[in-house]
């Protein structure tokens, strides 16, 4: 645990940027125009489902209810997050870790779930673990068009968005797994996807969940596409020469840090710590 830690800290002292300035909040089209509350997102074109909160507390999924009160170490992640994005100017992450197990997927959810909760800024998630999907399975969502379909052409990205019953919170799922992940992710297809996503989607937070970032180069080829990257360590499932490793393939200049999950210490008082 220690060792862990430490790798986390030097990984923090190699880390430089420059100070830019802060991204426009989300300006969606509304219903209220209450100057004193956030307004109402009207989805068009994007279909809305309903997610069912028995499912979600099954697999972990605690920041859809906002009044979880395990919901609030990502409260505090999310302030964390939002702080450093918006001083960097930064409005796409990647979301990783160094090895299987280490539960990113579900922290990507929580993150992006706490986000659209508390703030006036649309989060996009979109699965990019083209060998082992899962936020559709995470979030229960029904059976419809997918990043599966946006890669073959039989949809549109619009098409495939789906927003789970909550504001400013749009997911973008894989249903099963691609073939030939590595050649997909750095094909010139999926790099006009990124650029699509980027353009037309300019006011959103969009995280990338990834694959873990050791033994295959999926994460790899994905990491110049984005502006900064969160790394996911499960307490106890990741050597330090692991983590070391991980560290060296990611830029020092894009890392915006590092979450030690399935930690339940007494002092932080929760599960998830981030450095």
């Amino acid at each position: 645990m220690e060792k862990i830690k430490q790798a986390i800290e030097e990984s923090k002292r190699n880390k430089t940027g420059k100070t830019v300035s802060s991204e426009a909040r989300a300006k969606e089209a509304t219903q209220n125009t209450n100057a004193t509350s956030a307004p109402d997102i009207v989805y068009e074109q994007t279909k809305v489902v309903k997610l069912d909160p028995e499912h979600l507390a099954k697999n972990r999924i605690v920041s859809f209810n906002k009044n979880d009160h395990l919901s609030l170490g990502f409260d505090i992640l999310r302030t964390q997050v939002i702080n450093k994005m918006q001083e960097k100017g930064w409005r796409t992450m990647a979301i990783t870790s160094p090895t299987q197990g280490c539960g990113k997927t579900v922290v990507g959810i929580n993150l992006a779930m706490s986000i659209a909760h508390h703030t006036d800024t649309t989060t996009m998630l979109v699965d990019f673990d083209l060998r082992r999907p899962s936020i559709k399975k995470y979030l229960g969502l029904p059976s419809g068009p997918s990043l599966n379909d946006v890669l073959t052409g039989d949809a549109s990205v619009a098409e495939a968005l789906v927003n789970p019953g909550l504001d400013r919170f749009v997911v973008l799922p894989t249903a099963m797994p691609v073939p030939h992940p590595s050649e997909t992710l750095s094909s010139k297809k999926v790099g006009n996807l990124v650029q699509e996503i980027r353009d037309r989607y300019a006011e959103r937070i969009v995280m990338f969940d990834l694959t873990p970032m050791l033994g295959i180069d999926d994460a790899m080829i994905m990491l110049s596409q984005v502006d900064c990257v969160l790394v996911v360590v499960g307490n106890g499932m990741v050597s330090n020469d692991q983590l070391t490793e991980t560290m060296r393939y990611i830029d020092p200049n894009k890392l915006l840090g590092t979450v030690l999950n399935k930690s339940e210490s007494k002092q932080s008082d929760g599960y998830y710590d981030y450095t």
